[in-house]
């Protein structure tokens, strides 16, 4: 394409979101910028590639530091691991933010362009961008108050003194939504006196002022330096509050979808096989409004899922779960929904509001309390607190049932990971779900910070002693765990975007849906058992055609009697399918 037309097109995509953020000489200012800066860059072909994803992939989320080994760098460590145990299970990894920090396990970044010497260097990096679909932080909401734009705005310096949002604090900001309970502005000391700036999650992570557009920019070089590094997935995060408006909420604004569509267009035209995906941790309704009108995230983190499943698993029953389901939209082709249980953080609690009953919405919160988890708050707009997550180990959090702990948490486990990879959308793992990992209650107690919890840092030679014991719970999840997503990546009827319909047996302690992939060569009956007794189903009741043979992809068992009635052991899942497919 030549340069003219190039720009043409450049600017033909780019120039509409510029005239929703900036007045016309700032957009036509920024318009040449951004060209001159990005079109060495372009793809040859930037049209748009429908296809980047299949039933194949699998993502772990993982810190660069889970796992440790004295003498060695944690993100060589952590490729090791890759290597040698799940190298032939997962086909992307999620690195947390591995840059350098000064809070929040890296979500106060200092320097998005380096590598925390204590973890490794980009060397350490690129070995596993080349082996696994890459997904690396933009966290674009904030900066550490000890970065070098924030050290500038302190000094008076350019370009870091215009980069912050600076609040008379007389101001009435009640409107602001809040996913915290901390105050909302930091006072800090500059060489022009006391000044008062934005700081949505706390007075160490300064939130950066899009409203200038070289803030925009300064975040578009960032985005440029990632995708030339390997990265395949570009992860806002806390996108949501990224536009600042007095007097508004401040979450979600027409400006921050705006900045979304902006970045989709031009990561498309740097690399159409790279994706965006939006973390937004709200209800369920607004979090489906950054796909837009497939012009926004290519993907969105599935956030009513973990307390919906947490909740059937506790309660044993499928209501909830069956009602969310048939209200979840299907995604159009080239987006897709992140489906997990556990992350770093803790399980959201705003994206099950109005899900729940109030009843079991409080026997959750004494449950997880009981298993050893702890409740984090956030404030609302009257000054009150409201839960706003679970700090627990997704596999503690199964160790019971509404009527205390019992014996099945390792079925339990099980099952509802064999539920979620079963969802339409890409299944994801925090990796101390792969490893069955416990509250850490040491880490909790000395970092002081309730999400600590479920952030251990595993002693490489002590995990690998108790994953080669077969007796052992690591052992036990691992391997099974293994097998099924091996199963799970050969089957088309799971692809991401494969048909997904609710069924609805009379037993409730069931939860039953059915996929059917693309083509409607294959269909897959998931059933799942949800309580810890035996449950009856009657195949009948799926409408099985008795022209084809039946199997179940978990056990291998094949259903020549369709009219036979099933007995559901505790917490057993099945995946019923006219055609048996292994890699």
């Amino acid at each position: 394409m030549e340069s003219n037309q190039l720009l043409e097109h450049f600017s033909a995509r780019v120039k509409p979101l510029l005239e929703k953020l900036y007045d016309q000489e700032t957009q036509e200012k920024l318009l040449e910028e951004l060209f001159l800066l990005l079109k060495e860059h372009f793809a040859p072909q930037m049209q748009e590639d429908r296809n980047k994803w299949s039933e194949n992939n699998v993502q772990l989320i993982t810190y660069g530091d889970s796992i440790i080994h004295n003498g060695e760098k944690p993100l060589q460590t952590l490729n090791h691991f890759l290597d040698q145990y799940v190298g032939d299970t997962i086909t992307g990894v999620h690195i947390l933010p591995f840059f350098p920090y000064t809070s929040d396990d890296g979500f106060a970044v200092i320097d998005y362009l380096s590598v925390s010497p204590e973890l490794g260097d980009w060397e350490d990096i690129k070995p596993i961008a080349k082996k696994f679909n890459l997904m690396v932080d933009l966290v674009i909401n904030h900066v550490s108050s000890k970065s070098i734009w924030f050290e500038q705005f302190k000094q008076g310096k350019k370009p870091g003194c215009d980069y912050f949002i600076e609040v008379d604090p007389s101001i009435d900001l009640s409107q602001v939504v809040r996913p915290r309970s901390t105050p909302l502005l930091t006072k800090v000391e500059t060489v022009k006196g006391e000044k008062y700036v934005w700081s949505t999650f706390s007075e160490d992570q300064i939130d950066v002022n899009f409203a200038n557009p070289d803030v925009l920019i300064e975040y578009i070089k960032i985005i440029l330096f990632y995708v030339q590094i390997g990265a395949k997935f570009i992860r806002l995060d806390a996108v949501g509050f990224l536009w600042k408006k007095i007097g508004t909420s401040c979450i979600h604004l027409p400006e921050t979808h705006a900045v979304v569509r902006l970045l989709r267009e031009i990561l498309q035209m740097l690399n159409p096989a790279v994706s965006l995906i939006t973390e937004t941790n709200v209800p369920n309704r607004e979090n489906l409004t950054y796909f837009g009108n497939r012009n926004e995230a290519h993907m969105v983190y599935n956030f009513s899922l973990p307390p919906l499943l947490l909740n059937a698993l506790l309660q044993g029953k499928s209501d909830h779960l069956k009602t969310w389901m048939m209200r979840m939209p299907p995604v159009p082709m080239g987006c897709a929904y992140f489906n997990f249980t556990a992350s770093h953080d803790g399980i959201g609690l705003r994206p099950a509001e109005g899900l729940l009953s109030d009843d079991e919405y409080q026997t959750l919160l004494e449950m997880m309390e009981k298993f050893g988890g702890k409740i984090s708050m956030r404030k609302n707009p009257d000054g009150t607190e409201s839960p706003y997550e679970i700090n627990i180990s997704w596999f503690d959090a199964m160790k019971g049932t509404a009527q205390g702990e019992d014996v099945w948490q390792i079925e339990r486990f099980l099952c509802s990971q064999t539920m979620m990879m079963a969802f339409d959308g890409i299944p994801a793992f925090y990796i101390h779900s792969l490893l069955a990992t416990p509250n850490d209650l040491e880490n909790l107690e000395k970092k002081e910070m309730n999400r600590a919890i479920n952030r251990h840092k595993w002693d490489y030679e002590e995990l690998a002693k108790r994953l080669n014991e077969p007796q052992s719970t690591q052992h036990i999840v691992l391997k099974e765990l293994a097998r099924r997503i091996k199963i799970r990546r050969s089957q088309p009827a799971f692809h991401p975007n494969a048909t997904q319909y609710t069924l609805h047996p009379l037993n409730n302690g069931l939860f039953t849906f059915w996929r059917q992939s693309i083509y409607r060569e294959q269909s897959i009956f998931c059933i799942n058992n949800l309580t810890n007794t035996h449950q009856p189903l009657s195949l009948t009741d799926l409408n099985l055609f008795d022209t084809e043979n039946w199997y179940d992809l978990i056990s291998g068992e094949e259903f020549a009697d369709l009219a036979a009635k099933l007995s559901i052991k505790p917490y057993q899942c099945l995946w019923i399918t006219n055609k048996y497919i292994f890699s």
